[in-house]
């Protein structure tokens, strides 16, 4: 596989397999076909131009056989995806939640955060619209909302039908 002047081993990868034909011939020798069954139908012009991009891309030995193995080494070469930390390692990549930390401090992280997406500072808003803002975050709207009352993040009015964010004590 060639690497182009930015290090990027991917795009002769994914150039190869944005064109028709060239996706077309090496799904074939994927499948069994020998090379000349493969590019069966095409012109030599077209043939040479097929060959070179399956070259250059990684996707075919010497002798014109399927090499998957390209997928592979651009993947290896690529960095991985950096590690969510804090309170998004409890989110999917959408930001929704998709664990409770057993940690309690950990817990209770998430719950801030998660809070402080739903509110304002100093808004108070109706249940209905609470339960609206914490159905883009979770499934279980009644579990959220009750750990986020329970861990006195948020604050139910005396009436119980709105909330609000506690408001943070005064730092000594």
């Amino acid at each position: 596989m060639v690497t182009d002047r930015s290090g990027d081993t991917w795009r002769p990868l994914v150039a190869a397999l944005a064109n028709d034909r060239v996706r077309e011939a090496f799904a074939r020798l994927t499948l069994g076909a020998s090379a000349d069954d493969a590019l069966d139908g095409l012109s030599p012009s077209r043939r040479r131009h097929v060959v070179e991009t399956l070259q250059r891309a990684g996707l075919v030995t010497a002798d014109l056989r399927a090499d998957g193995s390209a997928f592979a080494r651009v993947l290896a070469a690529a960095p991985p995806p950096p590690r969510p930390t804090g309170a998004d390692r409890f989110l999917s990549s959408e930001g929704r939640l998709v664990r409770y930390p057993s940690h309690p401090d950990e817990r209770r992280d998430l719950l801030e955060a998660l809070a402080h997406r739903v509110f304002a500072p100093g808004e108070v808003i109706d249940e209905p619209e609470l339960n609206d803002r914490l159905a883009a975050l979770t499934d279980d709207i009644p579990a959220l909302r009750r750990h986020l009352v329970d861990h006195e993040i948020v604050e139910r009015t005396r009436s119980g039908s709105e909330y609000s964010l506690v408001a943070a004590s005064p730092q000594s």
